[in-house]
């Protein structure tokens, strides 16, 4: 399995929020702390506020923050709700070439029972527990430690 960037920034960008629980954050600051595209996590940003997970003003005094408690917003949910395919191999898709061993195959079952576990995994997990170490996240991403 392997998650696309926008599941991938979206879980960056609420580590960085989550880690500065107290005051809004930009895109640019964001984007700043990952060295990520801006443009792109501006895409992030509107999934998160659509999804419900984030607020997002505009403005000189605008930005972003959790709409929800950290221990709120599961890991597992996330990635299903930002993941657009979860197909492992081509047969699995739904528009995907059709196999030749497709009626006789058991590779397929094997894995949906691998997606299954991974999720699963990831099902245990909130954003809590991604910033349970906020002490040492905050300098890795340039959050002064007096104001995070």
């Amino acid at each position: 399995m392997r998650m696309t960037l926008h599941t991938d920034y979206a879980l960056r960008m609420l580590i960085y929020i989550a880690t500065r629980p107290d005051r809004t954050c930009t895109v640019t600051d964001v984007a700043s702390a990952y060295e990520l595209s801006r443009n792109h996590l501006i895409k992030v940003a509107q999934t998160l506020r659509d999804l419900g997970l984030l607020e997002t003003t505009r403005g000189r005094t605008g930005g972003l923050r959790l709409l929800r408690q950290p221990e709120e917003i599961g890991i597992g949910a996330l990635v299903r709700a930002t993941e657009e395919e979860f197909s492992l191999a081509e047969c699995m898709q739904t528009c995907g070439r059709p196999c030749a061993i497709s009626p006789a195959c058991r590779l397929k079952g094997m894995l949906h029972e691998a997606l299954s576990a991974f999720l699963a995994v990831l099902d245990k997990y909130t954003l809590a527990d991604l910033v349970r170490n906020k002490s040492a996240l905050g300098p890795l991403l340039g959050i002064d430690p007096a104001i995070a």
